[in-house]
């Protein structure tokens, strides 16, 4: 069956750095974009960044352009997410997802990012 674990949050202070990764099973990871969302506490869950099958197109919410990159390993089957100068508002549970199908509908269980100081 299809798995996304992701890992590598955890508490960092204000302007810190951190990197997310998600590693995917049950599929052919590199036939298939892939994507990071986020839930801040009490919000909806929102679009963080995306990256097509080759890694050679990407896409960013504004919120988070030029502060975090979105990459993959297909030969690892993982997807990744670094993020630079962070910020409290960045904080959430940060998901990864799969478009399998046409739509993000494959989904991790979560990790937890929480910026403060």
């Amino acid at each position: 069956q299809v798995q996304l674990v992701e890992s590598g949050g955890g508490l960092v202070q204000p302007g810190g750095s951190l990197r997310l990764s998600c590693a995917a099973s049950g599929f052919t990871f590199s036939r298939y974009p892939m994507a990071w969302f986020r839930q801040p506490p009490g919000k909806e869950r929102e679009f963080v960044a995306n990256i097509n099958w080759s890694g050679g197109s990407t896409a960013y919410a504004d919120s988070v352009k030029g502060r975090f990159t979105i990459s993959r390993v297909n030969a690892k089957n993982t997807v990744y997410l670094r993020m630079n100068s962070l910020r409290p508002e960045d904080s959430a549970v940060y998901y990864c997802a799969a478009a399998r199908n046409g739509e993000y509908d494959d989904w991790g269980q979560g990790t937890q990012v929480t910026v403060s100081s």
